[in-house]
């Protein structure tokens, strides 16, 4: 199954397949196929969403090793506070 569909494309015509069952719309030639599409659609969908997860999950990891921890940190206000006693004296 190739899947050049975006998430939204796919998203939008398991609703139109799903409003089409609810409906009564679709005949009983036609439910089999339309039933087995639904579940290409559904697939479609999980894959796109488990894909994004993993990209967000691996963004996310990267992002917080990016950030200094509290240690990396150089205390600049302090420093700059006690000279400034000094210079009073």
């Amino acid at each position: 199954m190739e899947n050049n569909y975006t998430y939204e494309d796919a998203f939008a015509e398991l609703q139109r397949i799903v409003s089409d069952m609810e409906s009564g719309e679709i005949d009983i030639d036609t439910l089999s196929e339309k039933i087995k599409r639904a579940s290409e659609l559904i697939n479609i969908c999980k894959a796109k969403l488990t894909h994004t997860e993993a990209e967000v999950q691996i963004l996310l990891a990267n992002l917080s090793s990016e950030q200094p921890s509290d240690s990396d940190e150089e205390p600049t206000a302090d420093f700059e506070d006690d000279e400034q006693e000094d210079d009073d004296e």
